[in-house]
């Protein structure tokens, strides 16, 4: 038995400005050969791939049409996907909350709880008093959430004291400004 497989890649710089175009062909989870359009050539991988490369560079018609996806596939694809994938922007959810009851110079954890928010780049940050704090912060990473958003959870080591204001300032492309959300 045997899997081979084709696939396509596009990759994007500035929007359409610069498109890099990639057919990979694999042969038991292993590429031999890919087209790249930055070099307008099939290039072989391994020893499997060198036949093919040798034979598929002589066809013109062949090379002709590669070329041509990064228009007729990448750049069209693009341009459809564009609205609900690049343009698209949806606002984060964010609740602060303790690990457990909080007591006055007890230890404990606050989380910053971040969901439902796309794209995944999002800058979350914990204030003391208005001071950043640096140090016991840790995080769950980027989580996917399988439906095109995502979640973190950014969380904070502390001791509280009385009079003490923690804050999480939350900063991503779907909102209009920072959102803090002060415990």
């Amino acid at each position: 038995n045997f899997v081979i497989q084709a696939k396509a890649d596009c990759y994007f710089t500035n929007g359409t400005e610069k498109v890099h175009f990639l057919v990979r062909f694999i042969f038991n989870l292993e590429e031999y050969l890919h087209f790249d359009s930055d070099l307008g050539m099939f290039v072989a991988l391994t020893e499997l791939g060198e036949p093919d490369a040798d034979q598929w560079n002589k066809r013109l018609d062949l090379l002709e049409t590669s070329r041509a996806a990064v228009n007729m596939v990448c750049r069209q694809k693009y341009n459809l996907g564009a609205p609900f994938i690049v343009e698209r922007n949806v606002s984060p959810e964010v609740t602060v909350y303790p690990e457990r009851t909080p007591l006055l110079q007890q230890h404990n954890l606050l989380l910053c709880s971040v969901t439902g928010f796309y794209p995944g780049n999002i800058s979350v940050k914990w204030f003391r008093n208005g001071q950043e704090e640096r140090s016991g912060v840790m995080s769950t990473g980027l989580v996917r959430n399988g439906d095109w958003t995502f979640q973190t959870t950014v969380m904070l080591e502390i001791i509280p004291e009385l009079g003490d204001i923690y804050s999480c300032l939350v900063e991503h492309p779907g909102l209009l400004r920072p959102v803090s959300v002060a415990w």
